[in-house]
């Protein structure tokens, strides 16, 4: 027989077993212990230490199930936030993997007594989306968190607002095309019918008998006068096309530019804007502070100057946001098809996070635009 010790074979033998998962029925959730065999457990029963938890537990027996209830139902949602984030996954794998863990809170010693039955719940509740399949229960994460649905509620908003302005450039297009071929069309048939009249009212003038020399006689005058008609009207005609011709262009031009510049870009920085320091790295001296661009260096970093101590800092854009101002202020549009355009600030929508801004420069001024985003404008200096 070999010698009982440390490595004896035995002994490697319960180490294995002890690191491994048990039956859960000689497990004791009060005392956090599992035991072995059925022996084991009855001994553990027995003992001075689990009879003083019983004791403990027998003074509020539903405050220590809602303990832990509450932890298991803690653990399991994180698990399945960090492990599996939204994705749809069956609920007993997420349990295979929760229970890996030997300090894990026991089903038993919940309010739920079986997986089926915490799974109902978790979608009751609306902490998870389930559905039932023929091959088991599939749970899906809902993340609520206010950081998350703000983020998808302003990439919606970016994205609709970006559609907005294609549609109404495109639209704008189209009108401005509609209206120059509808310029040209309403003179070229109003030339046309004059020259047929006039030949035709010449003609009926003609007879068979000795008019014929009249008609001779009179045909070089009244040739002689719609020319001279033509010549009169053919100058102001070409002129108005050549105007009018020239103002659809140029309309279309400014529209393909202003379409060039609607989209968005991922620098807005800009001088002579006021902005608020949002990053901690510099301090609570700097944070929230509100200051000055004075210039701004490849695109994405500025040098600002503070406006409470008129300390100079240079600074990335992503740790800068836009100042909104009070309705009548002068703001500048930073991003969109108004781009570098100065504004006044007519109203806020703080349920969409948007303004409607009245255009004070460039072709447009005078022109009011609505849902322009807090990230796209910013109050001057």
């Amino acid at each position: 027989m070999g010698k009982e010790g440390f490595l004896s074979p035995k002994a490697i033998g319960n180490r294995i077993k002890a690191k491994g998962l048990q039956k859960l029925r000689w497990y004791c959730q009060m005392c956090q212990k599992q035991c072995r065999d059925e022996n084991g457990f009855k001994c553990h029963c027995m003992s001075e230490s689990h009879q003083r938890q019983l004791l403990l537990a027998s003074e509020d027996p539903n405050k220590i199930m809602d303990n832990f209830s509450q932890e298991f139902k803690n653990d399991f949602i994180e698990l399945i936030r960090r492990r599996f984030g939204t994705k749809r996954v069956q609920n007993n794998i997420v349990y295979n993997e929760y229970i890996n863990d030997r300090e894990h809170v026991h089903m038993n010693s919940t309010q739920w007594e079986t997986l089926t039955e915490f799974t109902k719940w978790l979608g009751k509740e609306g902490f998870c989306k389930v559905d039932e399949t023929p091959k088991g229960w599939y749970i899906q994460y809902i993340d609520r968190d206010p950081e998350t649905i703000r983020r998808q509620e302003e990439l919606e908003r970016k994205k609709k607002q970006d559609l907005d302005d294609q549609e109404r450039s495109a639209k704008f297009i189209e009108e401005q095309v509609r209206r120059g071929q509808g310029g040209r069309e309403p003179e070229v048939r109003v030339c046309d019918y004059i020259s047929v009249t006039f030949n035709l009212a010449k003609g009926s003038c003609s007879s068979a008998d000795g008019p014929s020399k009249a008609s001779v006689a009179l045909g070089p005058s009244a040739l002689k006068a719609a020319g001279s008609v033509k010549r009169k009207d053919a100058p102001s005609t070409s002129e108005a096309k050549e105007k009018k011709k020239k103002s659809a262009l140029d309309e279309i031009m400014e529209m393909e530019e202003q379409k060039k510049r609607s989209v968005r870009a991922d620098h807005w920085l800009h001088p002579g804007i006021v902005i608020k320091v949002v990053t901690k790295r510099l301090g609570e001296k700097y944070h929230k502070k509100k200051g000055v661009v004075k210039e701004v260096q490849d695109k994405y970093t500025a040098v600002v100057k503070m406006i409470d101590s008129g300390d100079k800092l240079k600074l990335d854009q992503s740790h800068l946001e836009t100042v909104i101002p009070a309705p009548g202020k002068r703001v500048l549009v930073l991003n969109g098809v108004y781009r570098d355009t100065e504004a006044l600030l007519a109203s806020i929508d703080e349920r969409k996070f948007s303004a409607t801004l009245t255009l004070d420069s460039g072709r447009m001024k005078g022109r009011r635009v609505d849902g322009i985003a807090y990230e796209d404008f910013s109050k001057m200096a």
